[in-house]
């Protein structure tokens, strides 16, 4: 067997019905089988390609969510700035606080979770305490003491700026253990 026998004995032939040519083009399967083909000759694939519709069977609400996805490659999305941090505690190194000035450090709370009964106390001392809604009280006096060893005057060589963050925690500390919207827990 010569090298060109082998190649004529694994050439596909035309699938559409009567067709005898070599069916060196492919055409998809199904819209649920995008891998899997058809094979036809040139003819044959240009007449299966003109009647194809990707979107056949799908009412106009699910070929709109189709295209909707497409438009982000099919990825996950969230709003600007309504993506929620992965950890309760998410640290982001800004020495000169420009995040906080620019009202920037608020967390994203998801809706009907409780946060909209919180007083705007409630909400600016979990700010400070970097800590998100929904909490107990043991959260917010595990976090009160991780920020009082890190930010205490005297762990911080006396400096006057770990004295005004000390004072801010005591008060969010204060504030939320006030709170009757905390489980004890």
């Amino acid at each position: 067997m010569t090298a060109t026998d082998g190649a004529q004995s694994h050439q596909r032939i035309c699938e559409a019905p009567g067709c005898r040519l070599a069916g060196d083009y492919r055409a998809p399967r199904a819209r649920d089988r995008l891998n899997e083909y058809r094979w036809f000759c040139l003819a044959h694939v240009r007449e299966y390609n003109s009647k194809w519709d990707y979107f056949a069977g799908l009412d106009a609400e699910q070929i709109e969510a189709h295209i909707r996805a497409d438009t982000t490659w099919r990825r996950p999305v969230w709003p600007l700035g309504g993506r929620r941090p992965n950890g309760p505690h998410v640290h982001i190194l800004d020495p000169f606080d420009l995040a906080g000035h620019a009202g920037l450090d608020e967390r994203y709370q998801a809706p009907g979770d409780g946060w909209e009964q919180l007083t705007p106390d409630e909400r600016k001392a979990l700010g400070v305490l970097d800590l998100s809604w929904p909490l107990t009280q043991a959260d917010v006096k595990s976090r009160y003491k991780e920020l009082v060893k890190l930010h205490h005057p005297d762990a911080n060589g006396g400096a006057r700026e770990a004295e005004e963050k000390i004072k801010q925690i005591n008060a969010a500390y204060s504030t939320l253990r006030a709170s009757e919207r905390l489980p004890v827990e």
